[in-house]
């Protein structure tokens, strides 16, 4: 009865959560103007799922053992919600980071609850666990009541005997077993539920803390128009026998991904392929080793190495193989250039048989193909539609705020094409009548060609460029230098565009970067952390990604065909194997006038650097596949180079031949970004080095092996970030003296247990953060000597127990992260002593502590739930 009772009341707090959220909603719409769009989609997404919280409800509320875990968290997640909805009524107009935030927030509240409710196939499992559950609980109860009439039982048994031969249980009731044996299958069906749910946190976390790579299905953009019949028509190809390889083909901006995306959230598809449904990006230049590693991360959770291609391809047929026993797979490559084409014919060779099928998006029909879908353009009414909704066309009483013949007329100009029709389309809103003429008049001239070739579309796009100021539009011009379809660290770009542009600070360059995604020229992606772009945030969780066509309209801009290549501020050598181009070497007693060099190189470093003339360099980044790479020789000519950026993409971190040696001829520089690097020992002294980022590098010989101190060879280090540095286990002591450092950001190094207690000597440290430090123990004692911190983050620090004493003489200190810090259970007494501190994120447990403390303007606030893996940019 107890049990029966709790559920019911559970149940009712679950509904009530529900509704109260849904009244919050319906309140805020009429109310609050800068949300309206976000709140309508989540609006619309509670009332597509309240038929499923209604169905599961009423079978959790059956079992008598149940422990209300899914009910009790979904309460929780909708109560939030009601609280998020409310506080956007509070962001001013003018707050822009804020709304962003608050804009992201409540899309993930929305996606949140889509994948609560089988938007995806997790809640399958979910609700055939909980009915399967419940017909145990039922025929358990029956059993008990029975009164031993075996011989009647036995003989319903004997009836539903061909059943159970068919999934290969041959139970045999003999006597007084018969009670014991169903037990037994009911324990046994449960564990596996038990060992599937368990697989899915476990892969969930393993996600979240290793930054594995998936092969995640892409979120298709809030609002589509004109992709129902595409999608009936694509799904109709995809489904026919003759097919396995399918090709869907159009042009650069004319939504295939999106398309392809919709494609795999189609219930038909998830009915037919289950979760079997892998999405890859290729590009023009991809790296068939690493494509299968993806694979084996999505399908296994772990990757074997790889001797070579062939390898690769022997463990992919056995996988498959096995796959194809269970279900069958369907496999999306998008973005699939001509030059790929051996690639997929090689995996073609694999997914061809069973239930198997293929969709690749290209911009051209490949001979691989069995069948080709081409998208074709929007029509013109479902253009002004797309247009109306982005240009913020109609008012309140649905009329058009501007002439509908010239409205007609610059849609006609966008051709159908829904990228063209997103960029010009904002880039006109609140614009004066003027500017829409202007628009006008450019399109209309080139309407009969626009979308002939590449570069007039190109040139059509870059009319959006017109409603930035001159420092954002170099800044979107930066853009170009980077790979595509990769994510771009943000804090990356801060260091470049501080230094080349001789912005003032990060919140400077985090104001250029907010424009351009607000011109929807980037897309912004918060990390698993709450805290990207507030006050000592980590850039280092906030990622861009951007387009394709507008990263080719950013390198269309800053290297125009008709410039002298001496001339040009920016040099981007796109991804190529071996040395440099010829227009790049003939150029080698040349003086270049590039202030930003980039050059993608592939598997193997170039044999053969020219010694090019690059005095103007400020920045220069080098992305590359080679396992070993050597820097090249002009590097130490580049007498103001002031950002280095190295990024490997291969499966280990990568080793430099030679070394760093070079860095010490350059003196200017003042920061440094490695990516996936083994970094050796450090030999040359970095007079100017303001600032250090190592991401997933290996770094124990870096500083184990020094020739000199530490603190002598970066006297004037300001910031040092490390992340996701497995071999990290102690802090070398020398980095504590170095005097000037005030951030240092040690996160998901889960192999450091202990930091030193000459931490103390480093008395102008502002920030301090440890985040997902999970084998850091505690805290040293002489932490008490950093009077100057204001921030400290020891979030997911799960294994350590106590705080340090300590603690309660940072007199600065106004901001405390201490979220899913479970073995803390009592605070030290100083703690009473932080008059100063404002924030703290702490977990209901921790909560109580800290309120018996009474501090006066202390806020304690619960840390958002933010599994999301879009981060990862895959």
């Amino acid at each position: 009865m107890a049990s029966l009772v709790g559920g019911a009341a559970l149940g009712a707090s679950f509904g009530v959560a529900a509704q109260l959220l849904s009244d919050a909603i319906k309140e805020a719409v009429k109310s609050v103007k800068n949300f309206k769009k976000d709140l309508r989609r989540l609006d619309s997404t509670l009332d597509r799922v309240k038929p499923r919280i209604e169905e599961v409800k009423l079978l959790d509320e059956k079992l008598k053992d149940s422990s209300k875990a899914n009910i009790a968290s979904l309460t929780q997640e909708l109560k939030e919600g009601e609280q998020l909805v409310r506080k956007c009524g509070k962001i001013g107009k003018l707050n822009c980071y804020r709304k962003l935030r608050y804009s992201s927030k409540l899309l993930k509240l929305e996606q949140s609850l889509n994948r609560f409710f089988q938007l995806n196939v997790e809640l399958e499992i979910w609700r055939n666990s909980i009915q399967i559950e419940v017909y145990l609980e039922q025929m358990d109860g029956r059993l008990d009541r029975m009164d031993g009439n075996l011989d009647m039982v036995a003989s319903k048994l004997n009836g539903a005997q061909s059943k159970l031969d068919v999934v290969g249980n041959n139970v045999i009731v003999v006597g007084n077993r018969l009670g014991v044996k169903l037990e037994e299958m009911g324990s046994e069906l449960k564990d596996k539920l038990d060992y599937v749910a368990n697989g899915i946190n476990s892969k969930l976390n393993q996600f979240r803390t290793d930054g594995a790579e998936v092969c995640a299905i892409p979120e298709p953009p809030s609002h589509i128009v004109g992709f129902d019949v595409p999608l009936r028509e694509l799904k109709r190809e995809l489904f026919r026998e003759d097919v396995k390889v399918l090709g869907l083909c159009a042009l650069g901006g004319c939504g295939k991904t999106t398309l392809a995306a919709k494609l795999c959230k189609d219930d038909d598809v998830i009915g037919f392929f289950n979760t079997n449904i892998l999405f890859l990006t290729i590009s023009s230049s991809p790296k068939f080793e690493l494509i299968i590693h993806r694979l084996f991360k999505k399908i296994c959770g772990s990757a074997p190495g790889f001797v070579n291609d062939e390898d690769a391809m022997n463990h992919l047929r056995e996988l498959k193989q096995f796959k194809e026993q269970l279900d069958p797979m369907l496999l999306v490559l998008d973005d699939v250039w001509p030059e790929s084409e051996v690639f997929l014919e090689r995996l073609r060779h694999v997914f061809n048989t069973g239930g198997c099928k293929m969709v690749v998006t290209s911009r051209s029909a490949l001979q691989s193909f069995d069948s080709t879908y081409t998208l074709k353009m929007l029509s013109d009414e479902n253009s002004m539609v797309l247009f109306s909704h982005h240009a913020n066309l109609q008012d309140k009483n649905g009329n058009s705020r501007k002439p509908e013949k010239m409205v007609r007329s610059i849609v006609r100009g966008c051709k159908g094409s829904p990228l063209v029709l997103e960029v010009i389309g904002r880039s006109l809103r609140e614009q004066p009548l003027m500017i829409w003429q202007d628009t006008e008049r450019i399109l209309s001239s080139e309407s009969s060609s626009i979308f002939e070739s590449h570069d007039q579309i190109l040139k059509c796009l870059a009319r959006s460029l017109d409603v930035l100021n001159y420092t954002a539009r170099q800044c979107f011009l930066d853009l170009g230098a980077f790979p595509e379809d990769h994510r771009i660290p943000a804090s990356a770009l801060i260091d470049i565009w501080i230094e080349l542009h001789k912005l003032h600070d990060e919140n400077g360059a985090f104001r250029n970067l907010h424009q351009l995604s607000t011109h929807s020229l980037v897309n912004l992606i918060e990390g698993t952390r709450k805290d990207a772009g507030e006050l000592h945030c980590n850039l280092n969780k906030l990622f861009v990604v951007q387009h394709d066509l507008l990263r080719d309209l950013a390198i269309y801009k800053s290297q125009p065909q008709n410039q002298d290549i001496t001339q040009r501020e920016r040099l981007v050598m796109e991804r190529r194997e071996n040395d440099l181009p010829e227009i790049w070497k003939d150029q080698k007693d040349q003086r270049l006038s590039a202030r930003l060099i980039s050059i993608l190189t592939g598997e193997r470093s170039p044999s053969n650097w020219c010694d090019m003339q690059l005095p103007e360099a400020v920045v220069l980044i080098l992305d590359f596949l080679a396992m070993e790479y050597s820097v090249p020789p002009f590097l130490e000519k580049m007498g103001k180079l002031k950002v280095l950026i190295m990024t490997s993409h291969g499966q280990k971190p990568a080793k430099l031949k030679g070394g760093l040696q070079a860095l010490g001829n350059v003196a200017q520089l003042k920061r440094i970004r490695l990516e996936k690097i083994s970094i050796p020992s450090l030999t040359v002294p970095l007079k100017n080095l303001r600032k250090i980022s190592l991401v997933m590098c290996e770094v124990g010989q870096a500083f184990s092996n020094c020739t000199m101190e530490i603190s002598s060879m970066l006297p004037n280090l300001i910031e040092l970030n490390i992340d996701y540095c497995n071999d990290l286990v102690e802090l070398p002591p020398g980095i504590c003296h170095v005097f000037h450092l005030q951030k240092l950001s040690i996160t998901n190094c889960h192999n450091l247990s202990k930091l030193p207690e000459e931490l103390g000597y480093m008395t102008n440290l502002e920030a301090l953060r440890l985040h997902a430090c999970t084998g850091l123990l505690q805290l040293p004692e002489s932490i008490r000597n950093l009077h100057e911190l204001r921030f400290l983050d020891i979030s997911e620090c799960v294994s350590m127990e106590s705080l340090s004493q300590g603690l309660g003489e940072l007199n600065s200190l106004e901001k405390l992260d201490m979220s899913s810090c479970s073995r803390v259970k009592e605070l030290p007494s100083s703690a009473s002593n932080l008059r100063n501190l404002k924030v703290i994120y702490c977990d209901d447990e921790t909560t109580s502590l800290w309120k018996r403390l009474q501090l006066p303007e202390l806020s304690i606030e619960e840390p958002e739930e933010d599994i999301n893996l879009s981060w990862l940019g895959i």
